[in-house]
Parts: structure tokens; C-alpha cells; sequence
């Protein structure tokens, strides 16, 4: 007998029996569904991830200073003599002063303070909307001019330009010299775009700030990252007499470890998923078995005239591999329908569809039927057609 005669012959017993036939390949359902939706929310945290760190650069090293006193400070030339070193590009000291009052008009919104230098938007890869970034004069001279987040500048001008308009930062005037396009929050979730940012010493002076807590630097590729880190750390265990009191964050080995705890997390998942996949052929396997019960006296008669055993065990494997198969297919539908649907109920949430997973689910779907229609087949295909015949 051909493969398309027992396709057809599968076929039309599986849709003699729809209710029976749907609850059977249930289980499969669901296991391919789940595998596909759950690795599609997998690959696309972790697109997600890699992108918010590409945002900032995976050549950056931030560097905080956790201590107190005198001897853990940073010197902001000491800190910029780095520049000089071939393993850093661009340095950027800050100090932030959290929840400051700034005023226009008759608005007042609180918003973070960050007092930083001209490197500072370069290397968090922010870029000026309108005016001017800070210039070395307004560092060297203390200016009280300011640069406004995007989500600021909103907020008390609309869609007017701010450039040359002066607001109060608790109770400091300071002129508008230029804002920022939106960014969007970094891989912490704090976002520049609701920052107010000013010259570092400027910030100091007028917020009676204290030392510098935050330094970003930016070294020329990744590979050089991890130069400039061991560079940075043999500086600072030598200034603080000690090697604690700092803390170094590479943001490249940061990616590396989100992403692999992703993918870990996403395997874990799989694998549940995958657990129903099994379940599902343990249900195919009870119910081909109530099957060749039912259909006895039909595998007595078919023996009697001459069917070989093979035959019988291919009618009942393929059958058993039709209904995993069509199980497979319903599943890999629905979890391509639900990979595209979640964004849209869970707007922060991302998916990415992956080809190759859509295609091993439903081939591993139908390793199934063949593992779990096995038994019952054999089982049909070993009947002497005498006592099948005598079978009610």
C-alpha cells in the first residue's frame, strides 16, 4: 500500500472522530505553541537587550566611586589625564543631583541634574536637537547655562524651541542653550531624556555638590573596554589605598551575562513546554491503543486476505504520525499568531520569530507520533487474524 493510500486512510478515520481526534492531538498543541511563543519572547528580550546596550555603546566602562571622605574622591583632571592612554577615547566625569525643582513660567516639574562635560553626550550616544552642546568655555568659566532632556523640554515648552529661554533650577537662573532628542531609558531604566544637564563645575558650585560619584568612559573599540578597565583599576586601588570603594561596570561583560541569562531562562521554559510535547504523545499512544481495541475484527479481516504485518504496522504509525503532525501544524499556527498578538497587549514586550524553531517544533511533533505510535502499531500488526476475527 502506498504512503498517500494510508495518508487518505488516516485521514478519514481521524475526521470520522473530530472531538476524539482534537483531544488527542491537544497535548501537541499546546507543546509546539508553547515552544514557539516562549522562544519568540526569548530571542526578542534579548534583541531587545543587545539594543538598548548598543544605545550606549558596549565599549563603555562606567566607573562609581562607593566610598566616603577624601580619600576615595575623583579628580576631574586626574580623571581626564586618562584621554592621553590609547585605550581611552573620551572621559566624562558627573555628579547628579536627584529630584531638583525646575521652574518655567508658572510650571514646576521635579527632574535629575546632571552636571557633566562636553564628552558626556558623545558617549552615551545622545544627540543634540536644537542649540548647542556644552562648549570647553562653559566648563572653564562655571556658565549657569543648561541643556534640556527631551521629555523636559516638552513639558514646559511644547513644541516651541527653548534655545535662549532662561529657567529656575532651585532658585538658580539658568539659560537654555540647547536639548536633546529623545533617547529612551537605558538597560538600568534611567533616562537622560527627564534630565536637565549643566557644566560639572557649574553643578558643584550651585548645588553644593560633593565629589564626583560617576564616571563614563569610552575606550576606542571593544576590545580595548578591557584594557581601559584593568587601567582604571590599578589607578584607583593606588588612589584609595585599597580595591574596594569603587565599583567598575563593563558594559560588554554586562550584555554578555543579561543575554546568557536569558537564553538560560528561555532554554528552562523550552523544556517545560517541551514536557507537554511528551505528554501529548503519551495521550496519542492511550488513545491508538483504545484504537486497534476497536478496530480488531478490521485487522483480523485485512490479514485474512493477505495484508502483511508491515502493513498493519505502517496503517496504524501513520496514523498515529498524521494526527502529531496536524497537532504540530495547529500549534505552530497559534504560536506564530500569538508571537505577533502579545506586542500589542503588552506593548513592552518584544517578540522575535524564529524560522529554524518553528521548524523543529513541528519536526519533533512528529518524532513523536512515531515514538509514541510505535507500540500501538506493533501491538496491531502482531494479531494472529484468527483470534482478531473472533474479536466482538
Amino acid at each position: 500500500m502506498k504512503l498517500s493510500e494510508l495518508i487518505r486512510m488516516s485521514l478519514r478515520t481521524i475526521i470520522s472522530s473530530p472531538l476524539r481526534t482534537f483531544l488527542t492531538m491537544l497535548g501537541v498543541i499546546i507543546g509546539v505553541s508553547s515552544v514557539v511563543t516562549l522562544v519568540s519572547i526569548g530571542q526578542g528580550t534579548s534583541e531587545q537587550i543587545a539594543k538598548q546596550y548598543e544605545n550606549m555603546g558596549t565599549n563603555l566602562l562606567v566607573v562609581t566611586a562607593t566610598g566616603n571622605g577624601r580619600a576615595t574622591q575623583l579628580n576631574y583632571d586626574e580623571l581626564m589625564n586618562f584621554e592621553n592612554f590609547p585605550e581611552f577615547q573620551s572621559i566624562a566625569p558627573t555628579m547628579t543631583k536627584n529630584g531638583s525643582n525646575v521652574k518655567y513660567d508658572r510650571t514646576q516639574e521635579k527632574y535629575n541634574v546632571i552636571g557633566t562635560n562636553d564628552r558626556y553626550f558623545n558617549i552615551i550616544k545622545a544627540n543634540i536637537d536644537k542649540g548647542r552642546n556644552l562648549a570647553p568655555a562653559d566648563l572653564e568659566f562655571r556658565s549657569n547655562v543648561a541643556i534640556l532632556g527631551s521629555e523636559v523640554a516638552k513639558t514646559f515648552f511644547g513644541q516651541l524651541n527653548p534655545v535662549g529661554e532662561d529657567i529656575n533650577i532651585d532658585g538658580v537662573v539658568f539659560n537654555v542653550i540647547g536639548t536633546l532628542k529623545e533617547k529612551g531609558s537605558n538597560i538600568g531604566g534611567a533616562s537622560v531624556d527627564s534630565a536637565v544637564i549643566v557644566p560639572l563645575e557649574t553643578a558643584r558650585r550651585q548645588f553644593k555638590l560633593g565629589q564626583i560619584r560617576t564616571t563614563y568612559v569610552e575606550a576606542p573599540t571593544k576590545d580595548d573596554i578591557y584594557t581601559a578597565q584593568d587601567t582604571m583599576k590599578q589607578y584607583l586601588t593606588y588612589k584609595f589605598k585599597s580595591d574596594t570603594g569603587f565599583v567598575l561596570t563593563n558594559q560588554d561583560e554586562l550584555l554578555k551575562a543579561r543575554t546568557e541569562a536569558t537564553n538560560t531562562l528561555t532554554n528552562q521554559l523550552v523544556a517545560v513546554a517541551l514536557i507537554s510535547l511528551l505528554v501529548g504523545g503519551i495521550g496519542i499512544m492511550n488513545i491508538m491503543l483504545v484504537t486497534v481495541s476497536e478496530r480488531t475484527r478490521e485487522i483480523g479481516i485485512r490479514k485474512s486476505i493477505g495484508a502483511k504485518r508491515r502493513n498493519i504496522l505502517l496503517q496504524f504509525l501513520v496514523e498515529a504520525v498524521v494526527i502529531s503532525g496536524m497537532g504540530g501544524l495547529i500549534g505552530l499556527a497559534l504560536g506564530i499568531g500569538f508571537s505577533y498578538a502579545l506586542p500589542y497587549f503588552s506593548p513592552k514586550q518584544t517578540t522575535s520569530l524564529s524560522f529554524d524553531i518553528g521548524l523543529y517544533s513541528f519536526l519533533f511533533s512528529v518524532f513523536v507520533g512515531v515514538v509514541f505510535g510505535l507500540y500501538p502499531a506493533n501491538k496491531a500488526s502482531k494479531l494472529r487474524p484468527i483470534d482478531a476475527l473472533r474479536s466482538d
